[in-house]
């Protein structure tokens, strides 16, 4: 199999055909799977559930307002017997 032959089995890929298996010599058989990408990103889920909208705008307005702890604060407030029974 050369570069090319690899890179056109890559480019013919597609929803119904998404494996492909090859065999490299001196490196073994490979299966190269095809995975959709997901176009959703936070701002398409924000638009599309008002709730969650409504809870990113509370959470923002609390951090602004000082009524929130950031990651590193939480974690720097943690102690070893916050995770004693």
């Amino acid at each position: 199999m050369t570069k090319e032959d690899l890179m056109e089995q890559i480019a013919n890929m597609n929803k119904e055909n998404s494996v492909c298996q090859i065999f490299i010599p001196g490196k073994g058989k490979f299966t190269i799977i095809l995975q959709e990408e997901d176009h959703n990103s936070i701002a398409s889920d924000v638009h599309a559930n008002p709730t969650l909208k409504q809870m990113l705008k509370e959470s923002v307005t609390a951090y602004h307002e000082g009524q929130s702890l950031s990651t590193v604060d939480l974690l720097i407030s943690l102690s070893p017997k916050d995770f004693q029974k």
